[in-house]
């Protein structure tokens, strides 16, 4: 059996992690997001936001990070789907959207590895929320989005959109739409 790899993405507060989560606990193999770990360890570091200050080494990190999750998902060979927060073609897309110019390599990367199903979650007002690791203002957000719907686009890949809906409803979505 050959494991369909669902990419779970879109703007800043719109869900994806708690979706994730939700789908974790229902039983599904999740890969989580990583880029607050990668805030956290530059941080650490005495850097407060790394990819405002070196947007590229933030994104190189983060790429890097993603293709490792890409191919450890290979010791999930006996499972029909396992779930990314967030796929590779996320980095290309921020860098796209703050206008920064990144190696040709980070977009081969995004061609040769390559999920089977992206599902994006449209900005939603009603729980979006900053703190220390979301900087970015609700307006932000919804431009982020359309970079990153075109981001996917760039690569290939037909996006479905979840609607806006409590958890359970854009859970049922997702798992009603994974064999289309």
């Amino acid at each position: 059996m050959k494991t369909k790899r669902i990419v779970i993405s879109g703007g800043p507060g719109s869900g994806k992690t708690s979706l994730v989560s939700h789908l974790e606990q229902q039983g599904y193999t999740c890969m989580h997001e990583i880029s607050r770990d990668v805030t956290k360890e530059a941080q650490k570091e005495g850097i407060e936001q790394l990819f405002l200050e070196d947007p590229l080494l933030f994104s190189k990190k983060l790429l890097e990070g993603r293709l490792k999750q890409f191919q450890n998902a290979s010791l999930f060979h006996d499972i029909p789907f396992l779930f990314y927060d967030r796929g590779m073609p996320d980095v290309t897309a921020y860098m796209d959207y703050i206008r920064s110019h990144y190696p040709a390599k980070f977009s081969e990367i995004c061609m040769n590895n390559r999920y089977d199903i992206i599902f994006l979650l449209p900005p939603w007002k009603e729980i979006y929320k900053q703190d220390n690791e979301r900087y970015e203002s609700f307006d932000e957000a919804k431009k982020i989005y359309h970079y990153l719907f075109q981001g996917y686009q760039k690569y290939g890949y037909s996006i479905q959109e979840v609607p806006v809906g409590s958890i359970t409803e854009r859970s049922e979505y997702i798992l009603s739409n994974l064999n289309k």
